[in-house]
């Protein structure tokens, strides 16, 4: 009962949208039935409740003692060709914290109401124009930090994610209808829905939800960072990559052994992506507890990495069979970098190739800056891989569990036909697939849910 009574559709809304702070300008947002009402009730200039939709107009704001606030702009969106499918009026004002705050003030005297985090949203989605998975990009826009990740929130915020989701959903449908269909008439023994047919589809569909629910981890490394661990055995010139890397004196350097005892991160955007460079400790044998302990951390960021940089000192000589790199790859992109290569010309790439047949094999001196720009390269070049062949790339945690929740029930539904369960069995199966993947655009939902998602917004949006 409370939350119907926040989220009351016939309060009319108001909001500081733009940041917080001094600026040149700021604009509040006021939403509502009776929006060109209320606005109206502190305005000084041409009568809004007649101006036609899409136009702007100069005027001035009365404040709450009575007195002109400030000059401001009035813009006017008539429902339902709004954000929030309803009338809106967005005023610009002068900056100043005081006259924001004084703005705000006189539109709750006037009957506006302060808008929770995320109510513009909310109710743009209740009036259909955006479904849940785009009024939750909405806040991936704004917190976008790359082109990458602003790219793949645009996409989402678009619709795109969303048609995909559905068009699987709708197969979904159309077998689950054909096998209550079954149900209706169970006792002629009727088979609608071709078993075959569902079979193929719901292996299919599993496998694919699966990918989907996989590509979580990629997703969020494009919206908080991609992590590239920066591995290799001591003194191969680590730290001074990663400063070269990130252009800043981010990591100390020094001739000493076992200088870097503890991960050392900095973030940078490369191309169009935002990387999370990690120095690591340097692999070694050793008997210091510290250093061991730092030793075990860089082993976990390589672990975690979606690429490796492994640095060898090409002065030393060193061949794969001395390097012999003792932590896993999995799934990570490996970039094997001969560093110092202004000092040496005989690194033996060949074998290094035949020992790493997969790597991606350059030559750099992190103290000249050689080489640098091709590792960037080469980085950028792996990350768009990456997203140029998934279908679906997943960045909300709470889409992922959703997917593979479904994919779960589908690979359920796999087994009960192969196994000839009951049709009245399987096709609940069907129904909690097609449950989990309506959870995603919100065809299906709750009020909780909605709690949970719109109150992680920005007032005002």
């Amino acid at each position: 009962m409370q939350n119907a009574l926040i989220y009351n559709p016939d309060d009319t809304i108001c909001a500081i949208s733009t940041a917080p702070g001094v600026g040149g300008i700021a604009v509040a947002r006021v939403s509502g039935r009776e929006a060109l009402v209320k606005v109206s009730a502190i305005w000084k200039g041409k009568d809004l409740a007649v101006v036609p939709t899409h136009t702007a107009h100069l005027g001035k704001i009365i404040g709450p003692d009575g007195e002109i606030l400030d000059e401001a702009v009035a813009t006017v969106f008539r429902n339902p060709a709004s954000f929030t499918g309803e009338d809106v009026v967005e005023i610009s004002v002068h900056g100043s914290r005081w006259i924001q705050a004084q703005l705000i003030q006189a539109l709750i005297s006037a009957g506006c109401r302060l808008a929770l985090p995320g109510e513009f949203t909310r109710r743009a989605f209740a009036a259909g124009r955006l479904d849940l998975a785009q009024a939750e990009a909405v806040a991936d826009v704004i917190a976008s930090t790359s082109k990458a990740s602003h790219r793949l929130a645009m996409s989402q915020m678009r619709g795109n994610y969303s048609k995909k989701i559905d068009a699987m959903r709708a197969e979904l449908v159309q077998l689950a209808s054909l096998l209550e269909l079954e149900l209706d008439f169970s006792e002629e023994e009727v088979e609608f829905a071709s078993r075959s047919r569902l079979l193929e589809l719901s292996d299919g569909l599993s496998e694919h939800l699966a990918r989907a629910a996989a590509s979580f981890k990629a997703g969020q490394a494009i919206k908080a960072g991609v992590p590239v661990a920066i591995i290799g055995n001591t003194n191969a010139g680590k730290s001074s990559l990663l400063n070269a890397l990130v252009a800043d004196d981010r990591a100390i350097v020094s001739d000493i052994h076992g200088t870097t005892r503890d991960v050392v991160e900095d973030t940078v955007e490369i191309g169009e992506y935002l990387v999370r460079f990690q120095d690591t400790a340097g692999l070694r044998d050793t008997d210091d507890p510290v250093e061991r302990m730092g030793i075990e951390r860089s082993r976990n960021a390589a672990d975690a990495a979606r690429i490796i940089i492994y640095v060898v000192d090409a002065s030393a000589g060193v061949t794969p069979s001395s390097a012999a790199l003792d932590f896993s790859c999995g799934d990570s992109s490996l970039i094997i970098v001969a560093n110092k290569c202004d000092l040496a010309n005989d690194f033996d790439d060949a074998a290094w190739h035949e020992a790493y047949p997969h790597a991606e094999i350059l030559h750099c001196s992190a103290l000249h800056g050689s080489g640098i720009e091709d590792l960037r390269e080469t980085i950028t070049r792996i990350l768009a891989a990456d997203t140029a062949t998934a279908d679906i790339i997943v960045a909300n945690a709470r889409h992922a569990e959703a997917l593979g929740l479904a994919a779960d029930s589908l690979r359920a539904l796999s087994s009960s036909l192969r196994e000839g369960i009951p049709t009245d069995l399987a096709a609940q199966d069907l129904r909690q697939a097609i449950h989990h993947l309506s959870s995603i655009t919100g065809t299906i939902t709750t009020p909780e849910i909605l709690q949970n998602i719109f109150m992680n917004f920005c007032i005002g949006k």
